[in-house]
């Protein structure tokens, strides 16, 4: 038979074929930006990493940087700060996301109202515009130290428009002891977990878990932290003639973005997970009622577990969506990722080839992890069928 007739020599034949075009398209740019760099020359690689960067960042936390620090150091902070606000995002978006979707189908008038109102609100506005909001028309237009606070003034809290600014704790010795507490309390509460699955499975009998756990993780550690006579020092913030030093700054382009991030990205949770109960068969439901389960435990233990199958896969888009939105934060100048090395890095040094390839490589390694994470997730709680 003539290789042309063979259907599978063909498709063989087809994916050669597809394969040498994309290997031609992709040694063509990498051919032409070449050629381009040399004629206008420009440099190319990556030694301008250990070079000076010569301007200053208005936040960097865990990374240690002066103005004298290599372009590499101004990576790591974009890195850091980019991770910082997606993982904090994404955290509160779920949690708001889900009381506002289960509020979305409550039997109350007014609280169902309110839900709807919220996601209809923020989900069509424009997710640049509320960060413009909150952080030019809600944040910006606070007072300024100066007129909220007196020279000479400790301050142990303080909003105002050089953003949140609060005492810094400083731990002593025996505060190693507080952290201990809180792991053991955190071991312990997996151990009360399966103890108390393995005593429903025999008895029938639920044992509160979520309480004996908010105990063991809370009120453990606050008991040996006063029982160590409070191994922790607050050293507040001082109103000099200027402006207020020392403390703990949480500055407020960090707040506004992170308030627009979650409210905008937890209206879309709150449509997901409203769907998703929605999917679960009512029958479950009036099972669950039948058996006298109760109103919460309904919720819990029957309906949300079995939504989390219908829920997860799309809930995983917005958590990719808010990482990479995050790259707005250059409209407020708040330090990210793209704001200083995408930004202001490519503006000094003109490294455009290898500026954006490290950009693209980390948000794209940022959102197969987020992915990875949620599909491995999904595997887990997925209907195992025999």
């Amino acid at each position: 038979m003539a290789i042309w007739r063979d259907p599978d020599k063909r498709a063989v034949i087809y994916q050669v074929l597809v394969v040498a075009v994309l290997a031609w398209f992709v040694w063509s740019i990498i051919s032409n930006t070449a050629t381009n760099m040399e004629q206008r020359g420009l440099a190319s690689g990556f030694d301008f990493l250990s070079t000076g960067a010569g301007f200053g960042i208005i936040t960097t936390p865990f990374i240690p940087y002066t103005e004298e620090s290599s372009y590499f150091t101004v990576f790591l902070v974009g890195l850091v700060n980019t991770i910082i606000v997606a993982a904090v995002g994404c955290f509160l978006a779920l949690i708001l996301g889900f009381i506002i979707g289960v509020a979305r189908l409550s039997s109350n008038w007014l609280i169902q109202k309110v839900a709807t109102f919220y996601i209809e609100l923020f989900r069509n506005v424009p997710l640049l515009l509320q960060i413009l909001f909150w952080y030019s028309a809600v944040l910006k237009p606070l007072p300024g130290p100066r007129d909220l606070h007196e020279a000479g003034d400790k301050v142990f809290l303080s909003l105002n428009n050089r953003g949140l600014i609060f005492a810094e704790p400083i731990g002593q010795e025996a505060m190693s002891t507080v952290w201990w507490a809180l792991f053991a309390g955190i071991v312990l509460t997996f151990i009360v977990r399966a103890l108390a699955k393995v005593r429903q499975a025999k008895t029938g009998k639920q044992f509160p878990v979520f309480y004996a756990g908010l105990g063991l993780i809370i009120l453990m550690p606050l008991v040996v932290y006063f029982a160590l006579g409070r191994p922790m020092d607050f050293e507040p913030a001082e109103m000099s003639r200027f402006a207020l030093r020392g403390g703990v700054t949480i500055i407020p382009e960090f707040v506004a973005l992170l308030l627009a991030l979650v409210i905008y990205t937890a209206a879309f949770i709150a449509e997901i997970v409203r769907a998703g109960i929605q999917a679960v068969s009512h029958g479950q439901t009036e099972a669950a009622s039948a058996l006298g389960v109760k109103p919460n435990h309904r919720m819990r233990l029957v309906i949300v577990p079995q939504a989390m199958r219908v829920i997860v896969p799309p809930l995983t888009s917005q958590f990719l969506n808010l990482t990479k939105n995050s790259s707005l934060a250059t409209a407020i100048a708040y330090p990210d990722l793209f704001s200083v090395f995408a930004g202001t890095t490519l503006n000094q040094t003109g490294q455009a080839v290898e500026i954006m390839a490290m950009t693209l490589a980390v948000y794209l390694t940022l959102s197969l992890l987020t992915s990875g994470f949620m599909n491995w997730y999904n595997s887990r709680i997925a209907l195992v069928e025999r």
